[in-house]
This record gives C-alpha cells, structure tokens and sequence, in this order.
C-alpha cells in the first residue's frame, strides 16, 4: 500500500469523528494498540529530543523501505506515533522525504487542537523520521 493510499484511509478514518474530543479519543485507542519496543530498545540512542514526554523511536532499512517503531509514556503521543508509524512503516525513503505528513495532519483536525509542547513533539518526531530517510536515500 503506498503512502497516499495510507493517507486518505487516514483521512477517511478521521472524516467520520465530528469533533476534537472524538479525534483525542481515537488517537487515544491508536495509543493504547501501539506495539511497545523492547526494553533495550528504550535508549538515549532512541530517544527522540524536543519531546515534552519521553518518546524513543527505532527506524530499520531493508530493500529501500523504511520500518518505523516507536513508544512514548504518553497515551496521546503514543497515538500520534500510531499514526507516523502507519503512515511511514514500510515506505521508501524518497516517498517518505516527498509526502507532507504536516498537512495530512492538519487536513485531519490534529494538529490545530495540539498543545505547543505537543506540537513540537510531533515536530521533533516528524524530522527524526525524515532526517533518517535521507539518510537511508543517500546509503
């Protein structure tokens, strides 16, 4: 499934929640089902920084595609990683660094409704993704 295909689920799956309460909802259950990393795997090596709360992400590259696996102890970031993680995980990294993942989440109703601090969260997580696509795009 290619990354615009993910995309408008994404859109539709958050067309049908009428306000931001729904939305927070739903990215609280996206949270709650997010896999957990494994213990080793919870590092200051993954630690995403600019994070109010602690988020560690681990992103592996096989055949040109990016895997993307994260894990915060926040429920409502955790559900924003949710969402990275499906919209990213198995893409190739030249397709990652050519999609805006800020409008998708500005065309859902995410963003706007965000604290600052969650904001720069998302930012934060946001750029660690596309900053390891270039670099899987230039090995």
């Amino acid at each position: 499934m290619s990354i615009e295909t993910k995309a408008a689920d994404i859109r539709e799956e958050f067309s049908w929640l009428e306000d931001w309460e729904a939305r927070y909802a739903h990215l609280i259950d996206l949270g709650k089902a997010n896999p957990s990393l494994a213990p080793d795997e919870r590092s200051e090596e993954t630690r995403v920084r600019g994070c109010a709360s602690q988020v560690w992400m681990v992103t592996d590259l096989e055949d040109d595609r990016l895997t993307v696996r994260a894990e915060s102890d926040a429920i409502i970031v955790s559900g924003l990683i949710a969402l990275l993680t499906r919209l990213y995980s198995g893409e190739p990294a030249a397709d990652i660094l050519g999609f805006d993942a800020r409008r998708l989440l500005d065309d859902i109703g995410v963003t706007g409704a965000l604290t600052a601090q969650r904001s720069n969260g998302l930012a934060s997580m946001l750029a660690r993704i596309e900053g390891d696509a270039r670099v899987a795009a230039q090995a």
